[in-house]
């Protein structure tokens, strides 16, 4: 099945798997029943978590690939606690138990960590000059894909922030912080 936007199918499907790898690695500690929710919400955030996220920050997700995502951290998370999709636990219910926030926050927050790095390059960097690429031509028919410029402008709206609060590193870091 070929879908608009391959590539970054194709990375996202790619990190969900390592984070199956990893959670599956572990699944010694993570379906033990006698080991505490919070320890396995620890775990999860320091081993797995990591592996699904990696590189994630710089794609310009869909609202489908960010679903799957989701879906993989719940299934993750419901088997942890040793909770089917059957029992009709609601999601919050795990995450308060293993004390654990959603991974689209933590998404956003690395999306807007790499953004703030960026932005405190001396403009000769390459990584700065990059921004200045024009590519000649038309764009498709039909609505435009969503770049990673549009999602971090959502983003910064959404959490009230603007480009020139990236100066201060401090202030920028915790501004853009989430509760794990």
């Amino acid at each position: 099945m070929i879908h608009k936007s391959g590539g970054i199918d194709e990375d996202v499907r790619h990190r969900i798997q390592a984070g199956w790898m990893r959670w599956r690695a572990a699944s010694g500690v993570m379906c033990d029943k006698w080991i505490s929710l919070k320890l396995k919400g620890k775990f999860y955030r320091v081993a797995i978590r990591p592996a699904m996220l990696y590189g994630l920050e710089c794609w310009p997700m869909t609202k489908v690939q960010v679903s799957r995502v989701e879906v993989a951290e719940m299934r993750m998370l419901r088997w942890s606690c040793g909770k089917t999709l059957s029992d009709r636990i609601p999601m919050g219910v795990f995450r308060a138990e293993l004390e654990v926030g959603t991974i689209i926050n933590k998404l956003r927050e690395g999306r807007l960590r790499w953004f703030g790095h960026v932005r405190r390059r001396d403009r000769t960097a390459p990584l700065r000059r990059a921004e200045s690429i024009y590519v000649q031509g038309i764009r498709r028919r039909g609505r435009p894909k969503m770049r990673w410029k549009d999602r971090l402008a959502k983003d910064l709206i959404e959490l009230g922030l603007s480009e020139d609060m990236t100066l201060d590193r401090t202030t920028w870091r915790t501004r853009i912080k989430v509760d794990d």
